[in-house]
């Protein structure tokens, strides 16, 4: 009898928590805490997430061989002291701040993981429980970030390339993996950051760091890039291999409660945007600038990969990895044959390769790649069956309709080619940021009024948020610009020449967020003004429903892809449960709401206060 080695990576306490359980080399379960605790990029002990990591695989803790930390918290500790210690007395506040939160929590971090564990093994497994845990281990932050870029890609052999906020000191690394080895090459380290200097540009146009840096990329095409060279000639020194500096006296992130100084807000004449505050062509100006800027180092940094190890294949994680017009840029750039993307790049995917570290890292197990990746699509976290949710659906006592497979996706076709948004719930959760078709708001990207109609009545969100396409596997080309499959949405593409439409001279005058009103493609609803996209590649293996219900809007319409976009609001975690979605689906004006195989139609719905009552009623 072959025994099953469990392996538990884990991920919390700064953002996007996180578990993931592996079973040899195979991963079985993902999750993020903020799914379970509805509190978006929750930071807290993973206890939900375990859970049910455990419990959907029917073992407890005495199974699990390793527990694995993403990083190392007394490394990190030490690089606050030491930049403290070249600041002083400057940011003497802030490091008060952060030394309650440490010596409270942070420097104890093994102990307080022991106490949490201890405390969910008691709460499963009365009969055994005692003090006797897995042995916990504690691998680099990037090195964490490494293994998740490596071990689940398709490659027998690559680069890798890990670029972030910061770890314990790296916010750039390179490494070779080979077989079941990662290999580091070199680093960048705090406080020189792309992922900061980012951050900072965030925050000085208004948006919350750690998640508004996808809203400064949105903006991005609704600017010029007209500040490039003062952010070069002030800013940071960008060498010819992409390696970089950071002039420090701009910033405040390594002394301080903001992210940048006086000399920053000088530098650009302006103080930085209060949220509220109208958005400006200045800020646009500014995110085209920062994003011109992370795509210059990251293709620089990229050609030296490529010069220095001359393997043709490159996987990439950390948060600038998420920067999907980047991505895009550096896959048109052919420096790689190939690239694959971790799709959970932040700290949550951390946890998985933390774990992946664990077999290949520390047990030294055989590496044999997956040719489609590890990954199962990303498609890792809770699933329904369908008792449960016709159960729960009769405990409202809500409108709805059991339809079977042979006519579900005909009649979602039908009301998507009606222009009717429609929440799609099916199968298991994403582990990641984005929503690939599981639990994804869908609509029909030829429709003119779809995109403000997601934005303004489903999402409650800015306007200028563009919307992403997903498109049959075997019909990319017919559509988008993109030379490789994009099944994690990961990469910017053009739209096809064919389907732009002309403009006029004045259309082509318009600036800033009036460009909104401008049809500019055959596919208005997912076409930004700079005629991109980023696209979602459907297969039919890795998801086979979700490319039912496309085929089944294409055999309808002639068109082969759909608006997809994550089934949540603003401020909100994606929905995880059949309560989570139907909340979110009376809260909104979305039209309908697809559970796996049963279909509520909103007009039928009861009429209730969701405000006053849904605790009380549901």
């Amino acid at each position: 009898m072959i025994m099953n080695t469990y392996i538990l990576g884990i991920s919390c306490f700064y953002h996007d928590s996180a578990a993931t359980l592996i079973k040899n080399d195979e991963i079985i379960s993902a999750v993020q805490e903020e799914r379970f605790t509805r509190i978006k990029n929750d930071s807290s002990f993973p206890k939900n997430a375990i859970m049910y990591c455990l419990s959907n695989n029917n073992i407890t803790l005495k199974d699990i061989k390793f527990i694995i930390y993403y990083e190392k918290p007394l490394i990190t500790f030490e690089r606050l002291l030491e930049t403290y210690l070249v600041t002083a007395p400057r940011g003497l506040r802030s490091f008060i701040a952060a030394m309650q939160v440490w010596l409270k929590e942070k420097l104890l971090t093994k102990s307080e993981l022991k106490k949490e564990f201890k405390l969910i093994n008691k709460q499963i497994d009365h009969e055994l429980f005692n003090n006797n845990l897995p042995k916990i281990l504690f691998p680099e932050h990037h090195q964490s970030h490494a293994a998740s870029a490596f071990y689940p890609s398709p490659f027998e052999e690559s680069a890798i390339l890990c670029m972030d906020g910061v770890g314990e000191w790296a916010t750039t690394s390179v490494w070779i993996g080979k077989k079941n080895i990662i290999t580091p090459l070199w680093e960048i380290n705090f406080p020189h950051s792309i992922g900061l200097l980012y951050a900072a540009f965030t925050y000085f146009c208004g948006f919350k760091i750690n998640s508004g840096e996808y809203k400064l990329m949105g903006l991005a095409p609704y600017g010029s890039a007209k500040y490039v060279n003062k952010i070069k000639e002030h800013l940071i020194d960008i060498k010819e291999d992409g390696t970089f500096n950071l002039n420090m006296s701009y910033f405040k992130y390594h002394r301080g409660f903001e992210m940048t100084s006086k000399k920053f807000n000088k530098l650009f004449k302006a103080k930085p945007r209060n949220p509220e505050e109208k958005l400006t062509q200045f800020h646009m100006d500014l995110a085209a600038s920062i994003q011109a800027v992370t795509e210059e180092v990251v293709i620089k940094i990229a050609k030296t990969i490529r010069k220095e190890t001359g393997l043709k294949n490159l996987c990439m994680a950390g948060g600038v990895a998420l920067n999907c017009v980047v991505n895009g840029k550096l896959l048109d750039s052919k420096i790689f044959d190939n690239i694959w993307i971790q799709p959970a790049s932040g700290d949550a995917g951390s946890s998985l390769g933390a774990a992946l570290l664990g077999w290949y890292g520390y047990l030294k197990k055989t590496r044999l790649p997956n040719p489609n990746d590890s990954m199962k699509g990303s498609y890792l976290g809770c699933k329904y069956q369908k008792k449960e949710i016709n159960n729960y659906l009769l405990k409202i006592n809500c409108s709805f309709e059991e339809i079977n497979d042979q006519e579900i996706f005909d009649i979602v076709a039908k009301y998507l080619d009606q222009g009717k948004v429609i929440g799609w719930f099916d199968g298991s959760m994403e582990f990641g940021p984005r929503a690939l078709g599981s639990r994804s708001i869908i609509g029909d990207p030829r429709n003119l009024k779809m995109k403000n109609l997601i934005n303004y009545k489903i999402k409650y969100r800015e306007s200028f948020r563009p919307f992403g396409p997903a498109i049959l596997e075997e019909d990319m080309s017919t559509q988008f610009q993109i030379n490789q499959k994009s099944p994690y949405m990961l990469f910017v593409s053009q739209i096809n020449q064919n389907l732009k439409k002309s403009l006029t001279k004045k259309e082509l005058q318009v600036t800033g967020l009036e460009k909104l009103n401008v049809i500019r493609s055959n596919l208005p609803a997912v076409t930004h003004v700079d005629y991109s996209a980023r696209v979602q590649t459907v297969g039919k293996d890795n998801s086979p429903r979700y490319h039912k219900l496309i085929s089944a809007f294409k055999e309808k319409t002639g068109c082969a892809s759909i608006v997809n976009t994550s089934f949540n609001i603003r401020g909100e975690p994606i929905v995880r449960t059949p309560e989570d979605a139907y909340r979110c689906f009376m809260r909104t004006e979305m039209d309908v709401l697809v559970l796996q195989n049963f279909i509520l139609l909103k007009e039928n719905q009861p009429k209730i206060s969701i405000d006053e009552n849904w605790e009380k009623e549901f």
